[in-house]
């Protein structure tokens, strides 16, 4: 427990974990609280993930940013889900949506009704009763209109950095510059003191936050919490982004294309196409996953390739004595849901919400912690599941993800699917029930029942329904303009 008050924070390390930090407590706590943030210009950031999940609006509204000014300094696109390919097996694909699909009734979901039209010969592919599906695959996308879609954005991950530094440093954050040498204790406690910097200055604070990345300097290095490796489940540990120009039209999704040893993400920006292979060392080398990403690169390669080693896992604790670790310093996945900035995000909220004003105290540091391994075990299953669910055997990588040990949720999740047709979920999980849908049965796992419920209706009301759905859902999207369209007369951003 630390019983002084929280006077001064200490953020160490820029990004987008840090501005993000730094932009969301100035705007709550600024008049109140002394916000410091280090980070050196010789230190890069990863910045591989340039897709986002819907959660990112509120993050926004939070700290009244106008999203048409936001876009335009990220240049920014829209994203109503993701496409895959070749993850159910080679040339089968399928579309893993924000929206909602069908009507939902009380005690039975969509789909289970989709399950009995199909059954019927009524039913179409599932997807065309989710508009988000429906108008990405057709590449329209608009915000009013009558018509309310489930959204996220695409973005350049460094440019959104030094947005978020605009409005943090305008807010009266104070940053400065270099490299961190030494950190600093209380030998009683164990407690962060300050920072020293290679220049010789110190950086004193009462709460600190590690925003340093893959290497952990405070979480790890210097409070040796600890690592949970997620290698035997997450076999990807490598990645090579290279962006491109952008040819044809902005499509509204990701695009995820399974390989032989990993997937390939291509995610359109305004002003270049974000391109990047995900792969595992152990079934694919560096050459072999750069050539296979070069060869399916659309358009100008802009920039020399990087490489990204990662390692799947999270800290055993995310908040530690008076420090909070956010972004890949409290660990990583992979980027395949585009979950990293999400959980800085839900890291900033819940400590905003839990801010230690009077001093540190252990339940409120506990309650943090669980929250966040809850967050992060829902997540893992879902990662999970679109490796091990899989008709492929074309490959070692995809044979040894088939018979993996898996965790146990993520054992119950599939078998109350498979055997009933209905989805475990909890209130306050990040992918919905219909997200689950989508890729059990994209990924082909299909009900061997569905709820009885569904009986009530005969064939023919059954059918009506599945129509009248289908039917409102092709009217809405009709009416919607081109992604493209939309974009130049909301958000177009300036040339780059």
């Amino acid at each position: 427990m630390h019983n002084g008050s929280i006077r001064k924070l200490v953020i160490a390390g820029g990004g987008t974990a840090g501005w993000m930090a730094a932009a969301m407590f100035a705007h709550h706590f600024g008049k109140t609280l002394d916000i410091v943030l280090v980070e050196s210009d010789e230190i890069g950031t990863v910045g591989v993930g340039e897709a986002t999940i819907p959660p990112l609006h509120l993050f926004h509204k939070y700290m009244n940013v106008s999203e048409p000014e936001f876009l335009r300094a990220v240049q920014g696109t829209f994203k109503l889900g993701i496409f895959f390919e070749n993850w159910r097996n080679l040339g089968e694909n399928y579309f893993g949506s924000f929206g909602w699909a069908g009507r939902e009734r009380w005690a039975a979901g969509f789909q289970n009704y989709w399950l009995r039209g199909r059954l019927l010969g009524l039913a179409r592919g599932y997807g065309e009763y989710c508009l988000e599906s429906s108008a990405a695959l057709r590449n329209r996308f608009a915000i009013g209109l009558n018509t309310v879609l489930n959204y996220a954005y695409h973005i350049d991950a460094g440019l959104y950095g030094q947005f978020l530094r605009r409005i943090a440093e305008e807010s009266g954050v104070t940053r400065h510059e270099g490299r961190i040498d030494l950190v600093e204790q209380d030998p009683a406690n164990g407690f962060i003191t300050g920072l020293r910097l290679q220049s010789g200055q110190r950086v004193t604070g009462d709460l600190f936050i590690d925003c340093t990345g893959f290497r952990g300097l405070l979480i790890e290095q210097t409070l040796n919490v600890g690592f949970d490796d997620y290698g035997d489940c997450l076999f990807c540990d490598s990645a090579i982004a290279v962006p491109s120009a952008a040819p044809g039209p902005l499509h509204p999704y990701t695009r995820a294309t399974a390989h032989e040893a990993g997937w390939q993400w291509r995610i359109p920006l305004q002003h270049r196409v974000g391109n990047g292979m995900v792969f595992s060392s152990q079934h694919w080398s560096d050459d072999e996953a750069l050539a296979r990403l070069l060869d399916n690169v659309q358009g100008t390669v802009l920039a020399e390739p990087r490489l990204i080693r990662f390692r799947a896992g999270q800290r055993r604790r995310y908040w530690h004595k008076n420090c909070v670790a956010l972004g890949l310093a409290s660990g990583f996945m992979e980027p395949l849901e585009s979950t990293s900035i999400h959980l800085i995000q839900r890291g900033i909220t819940r400590l905003v919400q839990l801010f230690p004003d009077k001093g540190i105290r252990e339940p409120a540091v506990a309650e943090f912690n669980a929250k966040m391994q809850d967050e992060i075990d829902n997540i893992l299953d879902f990662l999970i599941f679109h490796y091990h669910v899989t008709d492929r055997s074309d490959a070692p990588f995809w044979r040894q993800c088939q018979t993996m040990d898996i965790p146990d949720s993520l054992t119950h999740r599939i078998q109350l699917f498979r055997q009933t047709g209905r989805i475990a979920w909890n209130p306050g999980e990040l992918f919905s029930p219909t997200f689950w849908v989508q890729v059990m049965l994209g990924q082909g796992l299909i009900p061997e029942q569905y709820h009885p419920i569904v009986n009530a209706m005969s064939k023919d009301e059954l059918g009506k329904y599945l129509v009248d759905i289908h039917r409102q859902i092709e009217e809405q999207v009709d009416q919607l303009p081109d992604h493209q369209q939309f974009i130049d007369d909301y958000c177009k951003a300036p040339p780059v």
